[in-house]
């Protein structure tokens, strides 16, 4: 079964947090919600998150996908949280996915993973960083190889979906969605 990492910062898009933990969760893969520090996360609209563990706890563990919910200021913590940057590249380097949603595209460009690739995010996020070496489009979700992106709140469940078909394929993506009675 594939493991996945969902790193919550103070200030991340509560709907995004919650549709992918939710809809991977609902596709039988172990998901571990870590925060960057103690204690309960308020997201970008008050909403209050309980993590799984603290980061911390986990950093050495291995994962088959690393995906991060935008939302600011959450995005902008987890882009200076030098533990982020070296657990994005540490996966990647494992042949593991990397994913991110809204304004979390731009940390994994910071990490350098990018480089060479399409991707999307919140409009102006990517474009903002001037990055000659990014095709940025405006698709709802753009999936480069093992690097996963997407645009932002209303785009999370068809990015949630994509990750489970990423994951544990078409079958169970398919299974998934129509639960959900879309």
């Amino acid at each position: 079964m594939a493991r996945i990492l969902v790193p919550l910062a103070q200030g991340c898009e509560e709907l995004e947090a919650v549709t992918i933990i939710d809809l991977l969760r609902r596709a039988g893969l172990e998901v571990v919600s870590a925060g960057l520090e103690p204690g309960p996360v308020k997201a970008s609209r008050g909403v209050v998150l309980q993590q799984d563990v603290l980061l911390d706890a986990v950093l050495d563990q291995p994962f088959d996908m690393v995906v991060l919910p935008g939302g600011l200021p959450g995005a902008d913590h987890l882009d200076r949280d030098p533990r982020i940057h070296d657990l994005l590249r540490r996966v990647a380097a494992d042949r593991g996915f990397i994913a991110a949603i809204c304004a979390a595209p731009k940390v994994v460009a910071n990490a350098g993973l990018l480089k060479g690739r399409q991707a999307t995010g919140y409009p102006g996020v990517l474009e903002s960083l001037q990055l000659h070496d990014v095709r940025v489009g405006s698709s709802a979700v753009v999936r480069d190889g093992p690097v996963i992106t997407s645009r932002g709140p209303g785009t999370a469940m068809d990015f949630a979906l994509a990750l489970i078909e990423a994951l544990a394929g078409r079958e169970k993506r398919d299974e998934v969605e129509a639960g959900l009675a879309r």
